[in-house]
């Protein structure tokens, strides 16, 4: 059965799709059969995969009886598939007001493909409403990618108090996996302090590959690829790769691993 993974985060321009792409991308590479749900209305994780004007997606499997299968879309890649997302995604928190147990209308549908993926990854919008309550309330566990600035790490704290209500309200067995630092820059002592800030003072894992900021990776999406096929041999590219090893590894170790690390630690 598929992980399903929310990448959420409440302030927009942190990289969160970026990272839904190329992780996506880095791990078809890597023979994992991956879904990817893009439930944000501006759809740029869809139109980074290539994906312009898909007609119906993530809107039909919220507001209609459609299940999932009906809209799956087959990337270049042939384990990467998509679900769009659409600008009438805006609209679809009005029209599930009055749907009983509205906030389980992902998972509910996702239960019938799970079983069919490695990997299920959900681009969130930069908001808490509706639409990204659906995504926690489906998703297993939680990344969360955080710019490499301070008002990013200051809206951290703001973030896991919404993650520890959804925990309270909706949600129990809500994980989170960690968070990515991205947009990078290592020449920055900005950068440097708040990678250091995270590291002391974040409740949960951080990722120790950071994503660097990288001209291909701004690219990339104009053209509707991945990093990994408009430039591979990026410094962008190579980091992305590197982090889907990372959650891979960190998300397929055994009770026993990891009660050693947290021993060790």
């Amino acid at each position: 059965m598929a992980k399903v993974i929310a990448f959420a985060n409440q302030k927009g321009g942190v990289g969160k799709t970026t990272t839904v792409v190329n992780v996506a991308d880095a791990w078809a590479s890597m023979n994992k059969k991956v879904l990817v749900i893009d439930i944000d209305p501006q759809g740029n994780a869809s139109s980074g995969l290539g994906l312009r004007e898909a007609q119906g997606g993530t809107y039909e499997v919220l507001v209609l009886p459609d299940p999932i299968s009906a809209h799956l879309k087959i990337l270049e890649k042939p384990a990467l598939h998509i679900l769009a997302g659409q600008p009438n995604l805006a609209g679809a928190s009005v029209e599930l007001v009055n749907v009983p147990s509205r906030e389980y209308r992902l998972k509910e549908k996702l239960a019938l493909v799970r079983d069919n993926y490695d990997y299920i990854l959900i681009d969130c919008p930069p908001a808490l409403g509706l639409l990204t309550i659906n995504a926690l309330a489906a998703s297993d566990g939680v990344i969360i990618p955080v710019q490499a600035e301070y008002y990013a790490l200051e809206g951290l704290s703001q973030l896991l108090h919404t993650l520890s209500l959804v925990k309270e309200h909706l949600h129990d067995a809500l994980e989170i996996y960690g968070a990515v630092l991205t947009m990078y820059d290592r020449r920055n002592k900005l950068s440097e302090a708040v990678g250091q800030q995270m590291k002391e003072n974040f409740p949960h894992y951080v990722f120790e590959t950071v994503i660097p900021r990288n001209v291909r990776l701004a690219e990339a999406p104009s053209y509707g690829q991945p990093v990994s096929l408009y430039e591979p041999t990026s410094s962008g590219a190579r980091a992305y790769q590197e982090l889907a090893r990372e959650i891979d590894e960190l998300l397929n170790k055994t009770p026993e691993q990891n009660m050693l690390q947290h021993f060790t630690v």
